[in-house]
């Protein structure tokens, strides 16, 4: 018999039916569907299926959909481009009524992006088949964990995710816009909507400090067995959590006893493995990668914590992979799951059910297998720090702040870096915001640590740190307690959905955020070693 019964919840906390049971039934079915699919056949057929439906749009028919046949004419046929490019030739002329441009129909939404590192929003077409995809995906992820793990009683309390206001805004008759959260929040199964945290009136407070503040407390009168979010807001929200139970100890088991399943993702989560390690200790949750955008679910882990994420081959998303070395140039040169190597990193281009054609998502990233494709998000295409021809990528960055957090046993909240030249060579300036409270000398370390593992990590970076000539030693700059929050509210990108950039090359905006982050409450400045 089916068990459906109402556990009694820890500690009196509101209890939820327990639905885990008959989904364990469903997730065994759906990872057979998916261990049997063939990427190359599913892929060929989602692409020719999205062009099919477009072919008498106005983009379908100034790039001959009608005589594409497969994906070599496909690519022949439609260049790649970036967001500008659509926005300012398909988008931006028709907006916020867009028919018939790059997909048939009225287009019904419009997902916000953050625009932390212009200051620049943009608007991402979405449908309702993208939305449905979505959900889809996320729930692919949990049907892995529900097999993997048979004894989980996930969907037996509440779900906690912090993302950005649930609320959208109607622009015109039809047609509405805002967090992508908000879009797709309308297409989960009823019973999930009901055990959802946080409820609208706190999700959509304007203020995110406030909203957290709340949510901690109300989170701790509910049975939560999952959450999810980046990992940086995840800390600052559990960061509140212990305010709220000062006398308790700093464990997740503590304050969520049948916490099940903890979801990350949009940055790289080797900074904060450390600082999450040691909240979980005592937990039987586990965590997973999950790859989404505003333009929709790309890939989530189906093995362990750094073993890849597995792309969402039926997601109404056809990928592509740009060798980096050409992306730049007339022809850049192009793969997809039938012929993208391992091992190779690659830019991301997407093609969907709403109109977004080879698109460049902007991230770069790694394929780490072919069956069934898995990769892992490197950097961004446009955030690698070569200031004095270094040619640092993201990944390379973020695995020297982790090495150097784990070796001094430091718990990172959030970091960025930058450059300063000078007359002769200059130096990268590493501000980073830690946990726990350390004496200033530890900065000296840590650049230390940081500038060790990039030269045995990157040749170049090492060529030029060779008699501290062309490149001088790193700097860094521990930021006070919320720095980087006062900074990301004073350019109003403070929420679960947008994100300290790790790399600036804009030197204003990078000063900017030097001045505003590491500022002292009492006005003075941070230390510097």
């Amino acid at each position: 018999m089916t068990d459906l019964s109402l556990k009694p919840a820890p500690g009196g906390r509101q209890s939820h039916l327990d639905f885990s049971v008959p989904a364990r039934a469903y997730a065994r079915y759906r990872v057979w569907r998916l261990e049997r699919m063939d990427p190359v056949a599913v892929q060929s057929a989602l692409m020719l299926r999205l062009v099919r439906q477009a072919r008498d749009t106005r983009f379908g028919q100034a790039h001959g959909f009608a005589q594409i046949v497969d994906v070599d004419t496909f690519q022949q046929q439609v260049p790649v481009r970036d967001y500008n490019a659509f926005w300012t030739g398909w988008w931006s002329p028709h907006y916020p009524s867009i028919v018939n441009q790059t997909w048939p129909g009225q287009i019904p939404y419009f997902s916000m992006t953050s625009g932390t590192t212009t200051g620049r929003s943009k608007f991402i077409p979405y449908t309702k088949d993208m939305r449905r995809a979505a959900v889809r995906g996320f729930l692919d992820l949990l049907c892995f964990h529900l097999t993997r793990r048979p004894g989980s009683r996930l969907l037996g309390g509440a779900a906690l995710g912090l993302t950005g206001p649930i609320d959208l805004k109607q622009t015109v008759p039809g047609v509405a816009e805002g967090a992508v959260s908000a879009i797709t929040a309308g297409a989960l199964p009823g019973f999930m909507n009901r055990r959802i945290l946080p409820p609208a009136d706190i999700a959509n407070l304007p203020d995110w400090q406030d909203k957290i503040h709340r949510l901690a407390r109300l989170s701790l009168d509910h049975d939560v067995r999952f959450l999810g979010g980046s990992p940086n807001w995840l800390l600052l929200f559990l960061s509140e959590v212990a305010r709220v139970l000062p006398d308790a100890p700093e464990r997740l088991a503590e304050w969520y006893p049948d916490l099940d399943l903890i979801v990350h993702g949009g940055v790289n989560f080797a900074p904060y493995r450390e600082k999450f390690t040691a909240l979980m200790e005592g937990s039987h949750a586990e965590t997973r990668e999950l790859y989404s955008a505003s333009e929709g679910v790309f890939a989530y882990a189906d093995r362990g914590d750094g073993e890849g994420m597995r792309l969402h081959l039926d997601g109404q998303v056809f990928f592509e992979f740009i060798t980096v070395e050409t992306l730049f140039s007339a022809d850049p040169v192009r793969h997809w799951v039938g012929n993208a190597e391992a091992g190779v990193d690659y830019a991301l281009a997407i093609s969907t059910a709403a109109g977004l054609w080879s698109y460049l998502v902007g991230d770069i990233i790694r394929l780490v297998d072919n069956n069934p494709p898995r990769l892992i998000v490197v950097g961004r295409v446009q955030q690698g720090l070569s200031a004095f021809g270094e040619h640092l990528i993201e990944t390379e960055i973020a695995d020297a702040v982790a090495s150097a957090a784990s070796r001094l046993q430091l718990s990172v909240i959030d970091y960025c870096v930058g450059s300063v030249k000078e007359e002769t060579g200059g130096h990268h300036i590493y501000l980073i915001e830690l946990a726990d409270r350390v004496p200033p000398w530890i900065a000296a370390q840590i650049a230390d640590r940081i500038d060790t593992v990039l030269q045995d990590m990157n040749e170049d970076y090492a060529e030029l740190r060779k008699k501290d000539y062309a490149l001088h030693t790193p700097r860094v700059r521990l930021v006070p307690p919320g720095g980087f929050t006062r900074w990301m509210k004073r350019r109003r990108a403070l929420g679960g959905q947008n994100k300290v950039p790790r790399i600036i090359t804009n030197q204003a905006l990078f000063d900017d955020l030097c001045s505003i982050a590491t500022e002292r409450f009492d006005g003075g400045k941070s230390d510097e070693h």
